[in-house]
């Protein structure tokens, strides 16, 4: 009976590549979740960092910020080193730094080591994004199914941001901050060698175009793009700003660590079942209607969230993290029809910059604005600037009608 490693033995090229297909998606998406879900868990930390070490909301969104402004900040230069030192040494390694990211801030004794190993955890999750999408997009791109291979890639991130911080809400109910977050270094170093033997050498290269991948019809939209990519950041600010302001509403609201916990698990749960729902929506009423659905959904639940109670807002967790969410993976769907053939991963890279550059700047504005008029005002003015995204959805409509008459 054959095992595992004989079926990567075979020689034959369909089973070669089904391999190589298996192992790239399932490394891609085991990145994605460890990355994503060591991301998320600041928002665990934050309220727990504020109360230890005397923080204003300011350096709150300076620590978030931090991480999210260096993963956005050199993820091109992640694209190009992986050009000269291999995809597999960059992700493994990126993910490594993660970990060790993690078990500096358990020894962290004030802002400064914090932001220190913030900023490190940042630079490690910078290569996780354009290298396994465009590791799995090569793979799969000469047999087909790139879409629905991405589709999973994008669910898997959900996953993690659903497991890692419901395991430390729960941790911190046994456990000090320090031993949680120092057990989650050591998850992100046991991912890293997890990777390193499971990424296959075909897939460990920096991207070639495949000769026999299927490439986009059509050339694409310069100004859809320039709408799409201010639509994303746009979104992506909201999110991460209502995401940084969520352990504090629910504190107010009489919510434990636990309950915080919880809380993010519950948003997340609806959160990637959004992206699932939303993509399929798309497909079916056009990219327009739906980002209008699910960004006025969310800038309505975001204000009810301010005015319900503790339970009501636990209640409507699920559905908010469902349109939070949902709009990103229609708007990451429409980015290969905007660039056009041979320009998809520049437009990626530039794409996932912008809107992970918005999420970085997000909590240190509306921090500093939070700090002035108070989180419930600052929330408010979350949801006003989500309604910007409407016009730009349009203009992003209009792109995309313009490339398919040019197809």
């Amino acid at each position: 009976m054959n095992t595992f490693k004989d079926e990567l033995a075979l020689t034959e090229p369909p089973a070669d590549e089904a391999s190589i297909r298996r192992r790239s998606l399932f490394a891609g998406c085991g990145a994605h979740a460890i990355h994503d879900g060591l991301t998320d868990l600041i928002y665990v930390l934050l309220p727990i960092w504020q109360s230890q070490f005397g923080l204003s909301f300011a350096q709150v969104g300076l620590l978030r910020g931090a991480y999210s402004g260096m993963m956005a900040g050199f993820q091109l230069l992640a694209s190009r080193a992986a050009r000269r030192w291999g995809r597999e040494r960059l992700l493994v390694g990126g993910t490594a730094l993660a970990g060790l990211a993690y078990l500096l801030a358990g020894q962290a004794g004030g802002l400064t080591v914090l932001l220190l190993a913030l900023m490190l955890g940042g630079l490690g999750a910078s290569t996780q994004h354009p290298l396994a999408s465009s590791m799995i997009t090569d793979t799969h791109e000469a047999g087909g199914g790139v879409k629905q291979a991405l589709a999973q890639y994008n669910f898997s991130g959900d996953i993690g941001k659903t497991l890692i911080p419901g395991l430390v809400g729960l941790l911190l109910t046994l456990l000090s901050w320090r031993a949680s977050v120092t057990l989650m270094g050591l998850l992100g170093l046991a991912a890293a060698g997890l990777l390193w033997w499971l990424i296959p050498a075909q897939a460990a290269e920096s991207s070639k175009p495949a000769k026999t991948a299927k490439t986009i019809s059509g050339k694409g939209s310069a100004s859809g793009l320039r709408a799409l990519i201010v639509t994303g950041t746009l979104d992506s600010a909201v999110r991460m700003g209502f995401l940084t302001f969520l352990p504090f509403l629910l504190k107010a609201k009489g919510a434990g660590t636990a309950g915080i916990g919880l809380a993010l698990t519950m948003l997340f749960v609806g959160g990637a079942f959004g992206k699932l729902l939303c993509g399929y929506l798309g497909a079916r009423i056009g990219m327009m209607k739906t980002v209008w659905l699910t960004e006025f959904t969310t800038a309505l639940l975001i204000v009810l969230a301010v005015y319900l109670p503790y339970l009501g807002l636990m209640a409507v967790l699920p559905l908010l993290g469902l349109a939070l969410n949902g709009t990103s993976s229609v708007l990451y769907g429409a980015v290969p029809d905007l660039a056009g053939a041979g320009k998809r991963e520049q437009a990626f890279a530039i794409f996932y910059t912008g809107t992970i550059g918005g999420g970085a700047l997000a909590p240190v504005l509306f921090g500093s604005l939070g700090d002035v008029t108070g989180v419930p005002v600052a929330v408010m003015l979350l949801a006003a600037t989500l309604l910007l995204t409407l016009p730009l959805s349009w203009s992003v409509q209009r792109g995309l009608d313009a490339d398919a008459r040019l197809a």
